[in-house]
């Protein structure tokens, strides 16, 4: 600042400037209100100007006065016992009064509580200053303590010994004010890491033809939540569809649009859309929750009459199938860019999934590390999975443990496991499939109807359920007859927990349930099997055409 501009509008500044304007050669001009007199001229002032009082020395102010002064608590140590020299008022005020020449090891607890004791070993050795910072003694207050070294006496003479100088500041307010941000941080993060949980499925659906497993785990303290998630989904007939995904960006709002995603795509899988038109539209969703995030996400279908997964990818890492010699396989297909982008037309690919087989979906907190490739990180999760046996939970925890991820991990990982057994033995007679092609005519429906009670009869199931599967049988493919083109099929497949009949046929127009009116000749079949069945549904077929089915669910 230029003292000079203002020095003018403070009291007393006028006189002064006057004054120096009498007895000074300094021209009055600097200061601005007063003017110059023209008549008069001071005489020259040739005199050699008074020398400046000397001031006390710093060597005659008191060492021991001025550290009873100070409002911190100081004490003075000397020897390597530490044995007590000096403790000010202040640390008195704080601690208790202290016996002079008694060790601090005994003398003076609070030293041990705030871990200074090795610290002033260390001080003495190497003759450096050390500081802990923000220790709480068990009076609950929190101090900064500096110990610095110093010479006691002469250091030539024969009573000079090395002693250390213990500064205390009290930080009692910041350590509070310290952990309550952390506590609130704590809350604020259980309060997303429960928000998250909550939105992820409580418990997996486990399909009949599949065994599954999955493992979240947020990320480390320091880390905010993030918006990873996984889904299983069944869809009927034996079909299941698996989802796993990661909103970009971290905290409560990844984990909101993760909720809504999530909830979509349960909606959408129940429209049993293939997996690259089910990502069309969270696509389109995706945008319109909104347009700042973006999420990647993988979508696949199992169906245990076809061996394999059919899937499609938005911008996430290749889904991983190892066989039952530990042969690992990626999916290779074409993957689209992240939900929310928009402007794209995503395609499904197939990857084998035979009996005995594994596959696993994760999140890029898995295989992502600083300062490495992410296809590194892939690889290393192909040679973990290679060699992982068990069961699903058994080969998550393996490949978590595998790739190092632990409770400081900086990333949200999710990993979604799942397992095709190869039945044999007592296993293997509760799963068994039927089927008989159905080329059109009036013979048609008997025969569905004979070959029906046939199957059924040999698997042994009971009168009740027989005939209610012949019924059901036969209404679907009188419904296939009537509004259905060849090829024509009937599917019979029993599981250790469903019985499911299947009709597919070249026309894709889905049926729907819908009231018959006395009068009507027609449209009540949909309505029997709806009735008498568990489920029924409909779904549009890959290669043209739809498939309706019902399943019934077996007695215990």
């Amino acid at each position: 600042m230029n003292f000079t501009r203002w020095s003018a509008r403070l009291p007393g500044t006028q006189r002064r400037a006057a004054a120096r304007d009498d007895h000074s050669s300094v021209p009055a001009a600097r200061a601005e209100s007063v003017r110059p007199k023209a008549a008069v001229t001071p005489p020259e002032d040739t005199s050699e100007p008074p020398a400046p009082a000397p001031g006390p020395s710093l060597e005659a102010l008191p060492a021991r006065e001025l550290l009873g002064r100070l409002p911190a608590p100081v004490a003075l140590l000397h020897g390597p016992e530490h044995r007590i020299t000096y403790v000010n008022p202040a640390y008195t005020s704080a601690f208790g009064p202290r016996p002079c020449g008694a060790p601090a090891a005994e003398a003076m607890p609070e030293l041990d509580e705030l871990s200074v004791l090795p610290l002033m070993d260390q001080v003495l050795r190497s003759g450096t200053p050390r500081t802990v910072k923000s220790r709480k003694v068990l009076a609950g207050s929190s101090y900064t303590v500096t110990c610095t070294p110093v010479a006691l006496g002469d250091p030539d003479g024969p009573d000079g010994e090395a002693g250390v100088l213990v500064y205390a500041t009290d930080v009692t307010d910041h350590a509070e004010a310290a952990e309550r941000l952390r506590a609130s941080e704590r809350r604020h993060r259980e309060t997303a890491v429960t928000l998250q949980r909550s939105l992820l499925p409580q418990d997996l659906e486990q399909p009949d033809d599949l065994r599954i497993a999955a493992t979240y785990q947020p990320g480390g303290t320091d880390a905010a939540v993030g918006g990873d998630w996984y889904d299983v989904i069944t869809l009927g007939a034996g079909r299941t569809a698996l989802v796993i995904g990661d909103v970009m960006g971290r905290g409560v709002r990844a984990a909101a649009v993760m909720g809504q995603l999530r909830t979509a795509v349960r909606a959408y899988a129940r429209l049993d859309l293939p997996p690259h038109e089910v990502l069309q539209l969270l696509d389109v969703l995706a945008a319109e929750i909104d347009a700042s995030q973006i999420a990647t996400c993988a979508y696949a279908v199992h169906d245990p009459n076809e061996g394999h997964l059919v899937h499609a990818s938005a911008g996430h890492l290749p889904i991983l199938v190892c066989d039952e010699d530990g042969t690992v396989h990626r999916a290779e297909d074409p993957t689209g860019p992240p939900l929310g982008t928009g402007g794209w037309v995503h395609t499904s690919g197939t990857i084998p999934l035979p009996p005995g087989s594994t596959a696993v979906l994760y999140t890029d907190g898995l295989v992502e590390r600083r300062g490495e490739d992410i296809d590194e990180g892939v690889a290393a999760l192909e040679r973990a999975l290679s060699g992982a046996k068990g069961s699903p939970q058994v080969v998550c925890d393996r490949l978590i443990r595998s790739l190092g991820v632990t409770a400081e991990h900086d990333d949200d990982v999710a990993v979604l496991v799942v397992q095709h057994p190869a039945r044999a033995g007592a296993s293997a007679e509760l799963f068994h499939n039927a089927s008989l092609e159905l080329h059109g005519g009036i013979e048609a429906t008997p025969r569905a109807r004979a070959f029906a009670t046939g199957v059924l009869a040999s698997w042994r199931f009971p009168v009740a359920l027989c005939d209610l599967g012949v019924l059901a049988a036969s209404e679907l493919v009188a419904n296939s007859l009537q509004h259905g083109t060849p090829p024509m099929r009937l599917g019979l497949r029993r599981t250790d927990r469903r019985l499911i009949i299947e009709v597919t046929d070249g026309d894709d127009h889905l049926p729907r349930r819908r009231r018959a009116e006395p009068a009507d000749e027609a449209g009540r079949g949909i309505s029997i099997v709806a009735t008498i069945a568990t489920s029924w549904g409909s779904r549009r077929t890959p290669g043209g055409g739809k498939a309706v089915w019902c399943e019934f669910a077996l007695p215990d």
